[in-house]
């Protein structure tokens, strides 16, 4: 990757957990054909499953990294410290005009605290989404990445209010669009059939036409066993009333065994083991309905059209509630069923695609880092 042009400007590309590979995928492919641009990458291995990592750049033709910390896991202060450590003198022997983070994840921010500590500018993509919950390391994350950066892209109008609130001066601000869903427009055709997905999982019977898919993973709905325990009973309630997929994060997964709960859900749900992106994607444009608690699902879902109830008290992601198809249930039985209920007697949410998710986010932050990098 290295080489191209002796007067480009280096950006260092930073990726460390599955969201992000989503996000890098549209940038890497634009700066890769920029002129005056030279993209470096570095995958911190923050997740550090080499199969799922090798499926996700294979599907979104990602060039294999120029850098790999291979961090792993660790609690969040041991692996944000650790990513700092690694990421330090790579940096340095690297020499940068610019670091590039993407999302919320522990990599973006320790990737970007160790460059605004040197003296290297911090791009931040995804950046001024709030949920207003400061429990979430996420939003912690984000707060913190978007006081370090210099140049920071929105996929979103309202995020610009967030950060004018927080003393960020709007010059640095560009509204460009969701790289997402750059991504998820730029493989929808390549995604397999619903068939096919669980062909590949040894599942020899579709649902039928209809039929939801449940993805949970976060803290507050999986480590809490009554909150686990009650979101079970509504999907098996609900399960039959509609067939219920239910590919299993390895966090869930394990907590629905130590609370003796996988066989209850594997009852109410085709239970599947983790999908890559183009398989979930396959199933994600065929639901009737998604059931969730990830930020980027409820984005997806809003691009596709598809109703989604979001397992969660608060988003991050706005604008797939007040424009899109996504409805807070959190992990109400009452709500969550009377919502999906509603789905089934008439559709649910139509919503309409937010301003500029049109599969140029990617090409809009190029053309913004080109002119900033510009040699004066």
């Amino acid at each position: 990757m290295i080489g191209g042009s002796a007067v480009a400007k280096r950006v260092m590309c930073v990726v460390g957990a599955r969201p992000n590979f989503m996000k890098i995928a549209p940038l890497m492919r634009r700066l890769g054909a920029s002129v005056s641009l030279e993209p470096y990458l570095v995958h911190t291995g923050q997740h550090y499953d080499a199969a799922m990592k090798a499926a996700f750049f294979e599907q979104l033709h990602i060039p294999e990294p120029d850098q790999d910390l291979g961090v792993g896991s660790g609690t969040h202060a041991a692996q944000t410290a650790e990513i700092m450590r690694r990421f330090e003198p790579v940096l340095e022997a690297q020499a940068p005009d610019a670091v590039l983070v993407v999302g919320d994840v522990n990599s973006t921010i320790a990737c970007a605290l160790v460059a605004a500590k040197k003296g290297v500018p911090v791009v931040h993509v995804e950046a001024g989404l709030r949920s207003f919950d400061r429990s979430m390391p996420e939003e912690i994350n984000r707060v913190l990445t978007d006081q370090l950066s210099e140049l920071l892209f929105t996929t979103e109008r309202l995020a610009l209010e967030n950060l004018e609130r927080e003393g960020i001066d709007p010059a640095r601000v560009h509204f460009v669009g969701n790289v997402m869903i750059d991504t998820l427009l730029h493989n929808r055709r390549r995604a397999p059939s619903v068939a096919a997905v669980l062909a590949a999982a040894d599942i020899a019977d579709p649902p039928g036409e209809r039929f939801g898919v449940i993805t949970l993973h976060r803290p507050s709905n999986v480590d809490d066993p009554m909150t686990l325990e009650r979101l079970v009973d509504a999907l098996a309630e609900l399960s039959a009333e509609l067939p219920l997929l239910f590919p299993l994060h390895p966090r869930t997964a394990a907590r629905l065994e130590a609370n003796g709960l996988r066989k209850r859900a594997a009852a109410a749900c085709t239970l599947l083991p983790p999908l890559d992106y183009l398989h979930m994607l396959g199933l994600l444009q065929s639901a009737t309905m998604v059931l969730t608690d990830s930020g980027g699902i409820q984005e997806e879902t809003t691009a596709l059209g598809v109703p989604c109830l979001t397992l969660r008290a608060n988003t991050e992601r706005p604008i797939t509630v007040s424009e899109g198809t996504n409805t807070m249930v959190g992990a109400d039985r009452a709500r969550i069923l009377a919502a999906a209920r509603n789905i089934l007697s008439d559709g649910g949410k139509a919503g309409r695609i937010p301003e500029l998710w049109d599969g140029r986010a990617a090409e809009r932050i190029v053309a913004v880092l080109e002119d900033w990098l510009a040699p004066v």
